[in-house]
Formats: structure tokens, sequence, C-alpha cells
């Protein structure tokens, strides 16, 4: 990128491009200067909006926080619509279907990043932890509706269901999973807990 010239959207671009890198190359792939290629922007543009490599990767990880934040919003409204076991797989679908495997990878694989982040996240994977918290919601409101029985129990469903999703899109080169199979699973785990 010539000298000069105003790029829009700063974050989000770089962002985006780390995404692009994770999906298609995986974290072992992701340096600053992948970063700045793929966003088709000067090397030092990510050090005049980040102290250093880590700091970027921290802020992409909370931004996609902030997305499984709202996508939790989303899903609780669900609570009483459609199925639970729709509502689940769909949820599943859009965490895992996305950059959430690899970020997992990229999280286990930094120790500086890891760092940066329990400093506001002490516990839990992050990602997944937001997942667990977002899926666990979603039952209790499911519960309040009636479609969940009473006794069922949220918290160790949640990380099932959680930890069966993130096995079944673990492999980002082969293809995704179908519809049916995250349905299946999902069908299986919750099988107890639906109310009749």
């Amino acid at each position: 990128m010539p000298t000069g010239v105003a790029m829009r959207d700063v974050r989000d671009q770089l962002f985006d491009a780390a995404e692009r890198i994770l999906l298609r190359d995986g974290p072992s792939a992701l340096t600053s200067r992948a970063v700045t290629t793929e966003a088709g922007c000067a090397k030092g543009v990510l050090h005049r909006h980040f102290t250093d490599f880590d700091a970027f990767l921290a802020e992409l990880v909370l931004d996609r926080i902030a997305r499984i934040g709202r996508q939790a919003a989303v899903l609780r409204e669900a609570a009483g619509t459609g199925t639970v076991v729709g509502n689940l797989s769909g949820a599943l679908t859009e965490v895992f279907g996305t950059v959430a495997v690899s970020i997992v990878s990229l999280v286990t694989f930094r120790d500086e990043l890891r760092a940066r982040l329990r400093r506001s996240r002490p516990t839990g994977v992050p990602l997944l932890a937001e997942a667990t918290a977002m899926i666990a919601d979603y039952l209790d409101a499911e519960r309040e509706q009636g479609r969940v029985v009473a006794e069922a129990d949220v918290e160790v469903l949640a990380p099932t269901l959680i930890g069966a999703g993130h096995l079944l899109f673990a492999d980002r080169t082969g293809p995704p999973p179908t519809a049916e199979a995250v349905s299946k699973v999902v069908t299986t785990v919750i099988a107890g807990a639906l109310a009749p």
C-alpha cells in the first residue's frame, strides 16, 4: 500500500485477513507479515494499530468472542420456537463452522497470547467458555419454556455439546460435518433432557 493512502476500518480488515489465513492455512501460518500481505497493506500498518502481534491476536480473539455474545442473544430469543435440536444444531454449526476451531488451536499454540487472555478471562478456554455459556443459557431458557425437562442438568449438557461439536468440526482440512451428523450428535446428547 502506498504511503499516505488511508485504510478504512483497519482493525476489521486485519481481523478478516487473519481469519482467512486461519481457515485456509491454520494457526502455524499466522504471522504479522502474512496478515498484512493478506489484507493488502504495508507491513507497518498492523504495528501502528497494535503494540505487538500478540496484542493483535488477543484483540482478534476478543472480537470473535463478542460475536458469540451477539449469537447468544439471538439463540436465547429462539427459545420456544423451531425445535430444540434444530436450534442447538444451528448454533453449533455457526460457532464451529467458522474460525472457532482454528482460534482454539491458536490460543493453545501461543503461550503469550494465552497469558494475555488470562488477564481478562482467568478460567476456561477462550471462545469455548463463551460458547458453553451460550448453550447453557439457551437450554435454561428452553427449560423455562417447558421444552427441556426441569431436572435437566444444563451445566453438564452445555459443555458436552460444545465438546462434541468441537470434535465434529476439528478436522479443518476435511469436509465439514453434514447437518445430519450435527443433528444426530445433538439429538443423542440431549435426548433425555427433552420434554415429551
